[in-house]
C-alpha cells in the first residue's frame, strides 16, 4: 500500500509527541487561589474539595513559599469574613486592618516577588451573600461600583500587583481604572473577570467562604450560560476601560468562549478552572472512574488550547509537580 503523507509518523514516540506538541503546560501558566482565615495555625479542609484548605496568615506564608519554590510565580487572594463584619455595604472589604490587608502585607513580607492578586466582590463582606448592595430585593449597580473603587483602593494600598474584580457589575473597569490613577497606583493592574458565567460549578467555592447567596441568585449580573457574543461584547468593554488581563471563567464547560475572547483581544486571557471542576475530577478519581493525574494535565492542557494564556487553578500546585 501506497501512501503520499502518513500522519501518524509524527505520533510514534513519546519523543516524536513531545517535539511537535502545539499546547504545553509550564509552571508560568499558572495563578494558584488560595483562601485565607481568621487565626493561628488553621488549616480547614473544605468538605467539597478534596485536599484544598483554607488556611490562616501564617500557613498561608507557608503555602506561598513552597508554591513559589515549584515556579508558581502568582496567588489569587479570597478570604472568608467573620459574620460579625458583614452587612449591606461591604465596608469591611475596605478595612486597613481587614483580613484580605494583612494577608496581602504578610505576603509581600515574606515573598516579595510573588504577584498577588486579589478578588473584588463584595459577596465574602454581605449579609445576603451577593456581589453587590442590595435595595429592594435588587442589586444594584453603581453604588456597588463606588463600594468596589474603595475595596480596590484599599488592596492597592496594601500592596496588591493587580486588583481582580469578579462582580460583573457594568462600569466597574474604568471606574477602578480611573481611581488607580487618580491615587497614583499607577503600577496596579486589573485582572477582570469580563465573562463570568452564572454556573452551577460554583457550589464549593461557595461552601469555601460560606458565601452562597441568601435569596434568588445571581443571574441579574452574572451572564446567561447560552450567550457566545455577550461574551466578547463585554470583554471588549473591559479592555476599553482598562483591564490589563481579562477572564473567561468557569473554563471547561466555555472553551469556546475562550477561543473566541482569544482571537477578539490583544491583552493576555485568562481562565478560571472552577470548584466545580477540581471537585468532579477529585470526585471520579476517588470512585476510580478514572486517572487524577492523566485527568489533570489533560484537563487544564485543553484550557491552555483553547487559548488561555494564564489558569487559575486549584491543582496549581499539583499540576507543576506532574508536569516536571
Amino acid at each position: 500500500m501506497y501512501l503520499q503523507r502518513r500522519n501518524r509518523i509524527l505520533r510514534a514516540t513519546p519523543a516524536i509527541r513531545s517535539m511537535v506538541a502545539e499546547s504545553s503546560l509550564t509552571p508560568n501558566d499558572f495563578i494558584a487561589p488560595l483562601f485565607i482565615d481568621e487565626g493561628t495555625n488553621v488549616a480547614y479542609e473544605i468538605p467539597s474539595m478534596s485536599n484544598y484548605f483554607r488556611y490562616s496568615i501564617d500557613l498561608t506564608i507557608k503555602e506561598v513559599k513552597l508554591l513559589w519554590s515549584l515556579g508558581i510565580k502568582s496567588v489569587l487572594l479570597f478570604v472568608k469574613a467573620k459574620d460579625e463584619t458583614k452587612d449591606n455595604t461591604g465596608k469591611e472589604a475596605w478595612n486597613p486592618d481587614g483580613l484580605m490587608q494583612r494577608t496581602i502585607k504578610a505576603i509581600k513580607d515574606a515573598v516579595p516577588e510573588m504577584l498577588i492578586m486579589t478578588d473584588v466582590a463584595l459577596d465574602p463582606y454581605s449579609i445576603y451573600g451577593h456581589d453587590g448592595i442590595v435595595k429592594d430585593g435588587e442589586i444594584v449597580n453603581d453604588e456597588t461600583v463606588e463600594a468596589l473603587v474603595k475595596m480596590s483602593l484599599s488592596h492597592a494600598q496594601a500592596g496588591a500587583d493587580f486588583v481582580a474584580p469578579s462582580d460583573m457589575m457594568d462600569g466597574r473597569i474604568g471606574a477602578i481604572r480611573e481611581a488607580l490613577e487618580h491615587e497614583n497606583f499607577t503600577k496596579v493592574g486589573i485582572m477582570s473577570y469580563s465573562a463570568k458565567y452564572a454556573s452551577c460549578f460554583y457550589g464549593p467555592f461557595r461552601d469555601a467562604l460560606d458565601s452562597a447567596p441568601g435569596f434568588g441568585d445571581k443571574k441579574t449580573y452574572q451572564m446567561d450560560y447560552a450567550n457566545r457574543k455577550e461574551a466578547i461584547k463585554e470583554t471588549l468593554m473591559d479592555v476599553e476601560e482598562g483591564a490589563d488581563i481579562v477572564m473567561v471563567k468557569p473554563a471547561m464547560a466555555y472553551l469556546d468562549i475562550i477561543r473566541e475572547i482569544k482571537n477578539a483581544v490583544d491583552v493576555p486571557v485568562s481562565a478560571y478552572h472552577v470548584s466545580g471542576e477540581y471537585a468532579m475530577i477529585k470526585a471520579a478519581a476517588k470512585m476510580g472512574w478514572l486517572n487524577e493525574e492523566k485527568a489533570i494535565i489533560e484537563s487544564l492542557t485543553s484550557i491552555k488550547r483553547a487559548g488561555a494564556d494564564l489558569i487559575a487553578t486549584y491543582f496549581a500546585k499539583q499540576a507543576v509537580q506532574l508536569i516536571s
